[in-house]
């Protein structure tokens, strides 16, 4: 498209930028500095509280870059409307893993799309639900030790654990990653339409 504004993608993750790069869009990644301690799950709507913090990240992001289209993302596991974030130590990491593998939960993801130059602001959510596989103690010790549920929503990556732990999904399986690309091509279509 000419004369396309620039993208940033306002987020760490490695696999929310390889999805937004298997998409097919340029962009840069430049990381917010919000503090997610700063917004309190307690009482909130899971899914109001995905966007919340989707749109805090790119407000900060878009600050800097007032004409660049810039994308907040925010994942959260929702255990029963209880908001399970991402584990602070192992042992939290444990609790969180023995209560959203014993029954079905829903992963929600929080897409917010502005640019700040035209007062453009998209925001919505995306949710899955996943069936999980029931885990043994010894499944349980061997993903604590491994690690990989650090940074993660609800202690997991389905992408690194998937088949073992997950029985099936509902909804998109692009979301449960982190960034439900079928809905963000949608939005994004949408805000270059009209600031193009």
């Amino acid at each position: 498209m000419q004369n396309s504004p620039p993208i940033i993608l306002a987020s760490a993750s490695p696999r929310r930028k390889e999805l937004l790069a298997g998409v097919g869009y340029r962009f840069d990644v430049i990381v917010s500095d919000i503090d997610e301690s700063d917004f309190p799950a307690e009482n909130a709507e899971p899914a109001e509280y995905a966007k919340l913090l989707a749109l805090a990240k790119a407000t900060d992001v878009a600050k800097h870059y007032p004409d660049a289209v810039v994308i907040g993302a925010d994942t959260i596991a929702d255990f029963d409307g209880t908001i399970i974030g991402k584990p602070q130590d192992p042992k939290h990491a444990e609790q969180i893993t023995r209560k959203l593998f014993s029954k079905p939960h829903k992963v929600i993801t929080g897409l917010a799309i502005i640019r700040l130059k035209d007062n453009l602001q998209l925001v919505e959510s995306d949710t899955t639900v996943v069936y999980p596989r029931k885990m043994t103690e010894k499944q349980i010790a061997k993903h604590i030790e491994s690690n990989t549920w650090q940074d993660k929503a609800g202690a997991y990556a389905i992408q690194e654990t998937g088949d073992e732990f997950v029985e099936r999904i509902e909804g998109s399986l692009t979301n449960v990653m982190g960034l439900p690309v079928e809905l963000l091509k949608e939005m994004l279509k949408k805000a270059l339409q009209r600031i193009t």
